[in-house]
């Protein structure tokens, strides 16, 4: 087979958010693709059978199915705002239900299939609206976020519309952001998930209400002592997903009655997975009388069965696969789930109904090893490459408590270049890695650095011991917390020849005042001081010639980190490049534009090509 390049594998299709239509065997999907030199994805509504062909049904995303399966609600752009579309399937053109002024989210049909409900975002009357140049007034430090940027008075809320008249009501109204809704089983009233309280910029907090259809007053469910991220009613039963003893730690799923919560998955000591940008998995869902979710073991992201009255769940879909989407209806279970040889396929109970796969490269796939820290720690990891003498590029993965899987990996696609250039990547999933238990998730709170850097350090070294990698071509790379991490290490040690921090971190301090989310994770992953384990208090000690790649609207890692950290190599001439991806939000190497993200691949090959191989470029 010829050389594997970036642009074999950029012509990757992605499928996401399957839907099995009520009352037949089809399955719509989202499928995402790209094309290098755009600054757009494509997207668009595929439906697949058994025993048939797929065949595209429209252009948008978000695909969600009327209580009958006549109709197919889906979003897609017009105007450049996201608007709720439907799709007669007896014939016809698809057309626009909302015309709301920001945009509409997912679709959610009421049971009886009349209306359907949404969030969206929101200015209210008396707010200054989107004019760039009014003051910015902020009395809590929620004020901005990663993607929207400055918020200036935005917040996002429930809406229903009536399907057959398009007549538009706004169910919440305040102060607060409402998460997605969901229908009771009568129609008669909608759940969802927000913060009201005065301080949740200091305290992390959250809870499920319920309000009716119509309007009026939230009233809350929850109690304190949970910190809830989402609710779906299946069936007569409304679920969360929530943290139970702090904000940091295992989502656990409740049962939610009028009066409180109560645990419902027990002796499972993993992390439910509900899915979102670079976090596969899975909505909760109803199966009969079964409960299915989504949870993260070993790094991959599996799915599992809670039969009624059972006291244990059972893992239904794992081994080499790891699923990134689910849906079920009429007893019939629809999934996507990646493995080593492709970033995802479309399942129908087990059946498999697309071929995305590519048939035409040779791929590396992952496999896994044991590492055993300095203090008896075992951390795995998984190597791409034939491992045989060669450069060696250390990946770490962002969080940190996100994980790498042994599958596929379609957005760091220079692993697959470099195996076939005879590198060797390690992924290492280190302690505060998840789908390894509570207390390995939770091992590094408080010690940045401090605690894991052991775990990194000691793999390679059995890696150069064992004769996998050359010690004198290694090469260290990361995003986010695999930032931070990446200038932490080159602060501690010169044996890396290279090293590309992406959406760094290099100042903890500032970086409290400055980020999204800096306060919480200055008072509950760093304990309040994080100044000790700033990479930027020992950059002094730095020979590693550093690329720098970063968005240039980052609020999660703002860009003053990446700036602080080239000027410090800078001044004192370390080789250091600073590549800044304008409109880049913290998650462009996931959902960014398609050129940011070849070309933020690209340049990883080139700068170890140039400082480890040797090779001009």
């Amino acid at each position: 087979m010829p050389r594997l390049s970036l642009d074999d594998l950029y012509r990757l299709a992605v499928p996401s958010d399957p839907q099995v239509r009520p009352g037949g065997v089809a399955v719509a999907y989202t499928l995402t693709t790209a094309e290098r030199d755009t600054d757009d994805n494509i997207t668009q509504i595929w439906l697949a059978a058994p025993g048939s062909e797929p065949r595209r049904l429209a252009t948008g995303t978000l695909p969600r199915w009327s209580p009958d399966g006549g109709t197919l609600a889906f979003v897609r752009p017009v105007d450049g705002k996201p608007q709720i579309h439907l799709l007669p399937m007896d014939g016809g053109e698809p057309r626009a239900l909302t015309t709301a002024p920001l945009g509409a989210g997912a679709p959610v049909w009421s049971p009886d299939g009349t209306r359907i409900a949404y969030g969206g975002p929101h200015f209210a009357p008396s707010a200054d609206g989107p004019d760039p140049n009014a003051p910015i007034v902020a009395d809590r430090l929620d004020y901005k976020a990663d993607g929207p940027g400055l918020l200036r008075g935005l917040t996002a809320h429930v809406f229903v519309v009536d399907v057959a008249s398009g007549a538009l009501t706004q169910v919440t109204e305040g102060d607060f952001h409402a998460g997605g809704p969901t229908w009771s089983p009568d129609g008669q009233r909608l759940a969802f998930t927000t913060s009201m309280e005065p301080d949740r910029d200091l305290v992390p907090s959250g809870a499920v209400y319920a309000v009716d259809a119509t309007g009026g007053e939230p009233k809350r469910l929850t109690t304190q002592d949970v910190v809830c991220t989402g609710a779906w009613w299946l069936g007569e039963r409304l679920v969360a997903t929530a943290f139970k003893d702090g904000p940091i730690g295992h989502t656990r799923l409740f049962a939610v009655g009028e009066d409180g919560q109560e645990e419902i998955v027990t002796g499972l000591d993993r992390n439910v997975m509900i899915g979102g940008p670079g976090y596969p998995g899975a909505p909760p869902a109803l199966d009969g009388g079964d409960l299915l979710f989504c949870a993260r073991d070993a790094g991959a992201t599996h799915l599992y069965r809670l039969r009624g009255g059972a006291a244990a769940a059972e893992k239904i879909v794992g081994g080499e696969l790891s699923v990134s989407g689910a849906g079920v209806a009429g007893g019939r279970l629809a999934y996507v789930a990646g493995s080593a040889y492709t970033v995802g396929e479309v399942y129908l109970d087990g059946e498999k109904l697309t071929a995305l796969a590519l048939a035409d490269v040779e791929l590396y796939p992952p496999r896994s090893r044991v590492f055993t820290a300095p203090d008896g720690t075992r951390v795995e990891g998984f190597l791409t490459g034939e491992g045989n003498g060669g450069p060696l590029l250390l990946d770490i993965h962002g969080g940190p408590h996100n994980a790498w899987a042994p599958v596929f990996d379609g957005v760091h696609l220079y692993h697959q270049v470099l195996a076939a250039r005879g590198w060797t990547v390690l992924a290492l999933n280190p302690r505060a890695s998840d789908g390894y238990g509570e207390a390995f998730y939770t091992a590094a709170l408080g010690e940045w650095g401090v605690a894991d850097a052991q775990d990194f350090l000691s793999a390679v070294d059995e890696l150069v011991a064992d004769g996998t990698a050359d010690p004198e071509r290694l090469a260290v790379t990361g995003y986010s917390y695999g930032g931070y991490m990446t200038c932490y290490l080159t602060g501690h040690t010169g044996r890396f020849k290279a090293a590309i921090p992406g959406g760094i971190v290099s100042d903890l301090t500032s970086m409290a005042g400055t980020s999204d989310a800096g306060y919480f994770l200055k008072m509950w992953e760093c304990s309040g001081d994080p100044a000790p384990q700033s990479p930027l208090t020992r950059v002094g000690e730095v020979t590693t010639p550093t690329l720098i790649l970063h968005g240039d609207a980052d609020e999660r890692c703002p860009v003053g980190q990446a700036e602080q950290w080239f000027e410090a190599l800078r001044e004192r001439e370390v080789p250091v490049r600073l590549v800044r991806y304008p409109g880049g939000s913290h998650l462009f190497i996931v959902q960014g534009r398609p050129s940011h993200r070849y070309d933020y691949n690209e340049r990883i090959i080139a700068w170890l090509e140039q400082w480890v191989s040797g090779s001009p470029n």
